[in-house]
């Protein structure tokens, strides 16, 4: 008989820690290997989490909604099967066996604030009554506490219904639903302090929490102690009338305008425009597509031919395939380009096409098709998110014919591809210049201008463009 501690994966090379969306399996059900137990969502795509050893699931660690670091154990799996018709004490043992372990992976995902000094107990036994200073706390429900304006003092007196007397979300939700009364005072108020013993420091019971620590005030004088605390505002709810209605922002949406004013805020962004004539282009597509339709069963879009060109012109301008950290360039070797990709929601994804100065055009097609499409049916791995240095988004699908993107952080560069047009143009022919219906397109190209100068800017976006007008019309698919 063995038992197994199940940990938080780790999915990707820049992701440190996950949040448990929804477990799939409960305690005592039998997980086959690679079976789906839970799923996680991380600060780049949702996905499920497989079983690494077939048994039972005999504990979970770690409640819905709560923040894990990589590495730190979730679940608990006793890989003999026969531990399924155990007596109940054995299994009820399992908590203390590895209560210590999930204790100190927490450590390494708190958040370091002060506490209380811890007051005397008269039993072993915590309860709802009593404070528990040190208990652990999810970087969850420290933020909503901070959020909500729930001091140290009351968080330690709320009852936790999570392992080791935990506050879940669901406590500190039920607790600000409930009208967030002040749990210290009541408990002072009902153990009053005897006077032969000695008086602790008094400390404020408003004071939100904070992420670092921060020097105590000065002990308030005894008749302020009784005083009501009053706690900082909650974060304001905005008001609307009849003619409107208030949605919240879902998850992947706070994360993208997180990001985006990040970006704005890191970078001095500046764009640079270009017109292009892909009338070869266009005429070359459309004489291949029908027959490419019906050979790999998928359609043969613009976008390949779009970043085929981008990937040229990259290894033309390495400089623009890096990346900053502080006062020093990391420029990348390989060229892998993301693709921004509408969700059904409205929401953004970008799959990275990695490599892509390594494929041709089918295989540049195929890999486009197949990243959109399992974008738009939540698929993508953590895998086909990551690793990008260079980043494209086709604002033409939507008839927009120019933009100006917002970079893709920690990369310097994006480019926005248009709605390709016709347009009345002069050509020229050595019988002399003729006026003609050509295809034309904006390419708006956004770069950093810490690192990026306008003329590399514009000298990346003007060879892309060179690629795109000079198309072999002969190339074969």
């Amino acid at each position: 008989m063995a038992r197994v501690e199940m940990v938080m994966p780790k999915m990707g090379e820049s992701i440190m820690e996950g949040t448990v969306l929804k477990w799939l399996k409960q305690v005592g059900d039998a997980i086959e290997q690679d079976e789906s137990v839970l799923e996680v969502a991380t600060d780049k795509v949702d996905t499920e989490v497989p079983a690494i050893h077939a048994g039972i699931l005999q504990e979970i660690l770690v409640q819905e909604g709560e923040v894990v670091a990589v590495g730190a154990p979730i679940a608990i799996v006793e890989t003999d099967a026969s531990a399924a018709t155990s007596p109940p004490a054995a299994q009820a043992a399992a908590p203390e066996a590895v209560s210590t372990a999930a204790s100190d992976n927490g450590e390494d995902i708190s958040v370091d604030i002060p506490h209380l000094p811890e007051p005397a107990q008269s039993s072993a036994n915590q309860n709802s009554a009593q404070p528990q200073p040190g208990r652990f706390y999810s970087p969850l429900v420290l933020s909503i506490a901070r959020q909500e304006g729930i001091s140290m003092a009351d968080l330690e007196y709320l009852p936790g219904t999570g392992k080791e007397n935990r506050v879940t979300k669901k406590d500190i939700l039920d607790y600000v639903e409930g009208g967030k009364k002040s749990l210290s005072q009541a408990a002072s108020a009902a153990a009053p302090t005897p006077q032969n013993a000695p008086q602790p420091m008094s400390a404020p019971a408003a004071q939100p929490l904070q992420a670092q620590p921060t020097a105590q005030p000065q002990a308030a004088p005894a008749e302020a102690t009784t005083k009501p605390a009053t706690a900082p505002a909650s974060k304001p709810v905005p008001s609307v009338s009849g003619n409107q209605e208030l949605i919240e922002m879902d998850r992947m949406r706070k994360m993208i305008a997180q990001r985006m004013v990040d970006s704005k805020r890191i970078a001095p962004h500046v764009t640079s425009f270009v017109e292009a004539d892909v009338t070869e282009l266009v005429n070359w597509r459309n004489k291949h597509k029908d027959a490419y339709k019906k050979r790999e069963g998928e359609n043969l879009t613009f976008t390949p031919i779009l970043i085929q060109a981008i990937a040229r012109a990259i290894q033309d301008f390495p400089n623009i395939n890096v990346s900053v950290d502080g006062d020093y360039i990391i420029k990348k070797r390989d060229i892998n380009i993301g693709l921004a990709v509408a969700l059904p929601s409205g929401n953004l994804i970008v799959p990275v096409i990695h490599n892509a100065d390594q494929l041709n055009l089918n295989g540049l097609s195929k890999k486009v098709n197949d990243l959109a499409n399992r974008a738009r049916i939540n698929k993508l791995t953590p895998g086909d998110l990551e690793g990008g240095t260079y980043t494209v988004s086709n604002v033409g699908s939507f008839g927009n014919v120019m933009g100006t993107p917002i970079i893709m952080q920690p990369q310097v560069a994006i480019m926005a591809l248009g709605a390709i047009k016709k347009k009345p143009a002069v050509i020229e022919t050595p019988q002399g210049d003729l006026i003609g219906i050509r295809h034309f397109m904006f390419l708006s190209h956004s770069y950093d201008h810490r690192v990026v100068d306008g003329s590399l800017g514009g000298m990346f976006v003007r060879k892309v463009a060179d690629y795109l007008e000079q198309f072999d019309s002969n190339t074969v698919i």
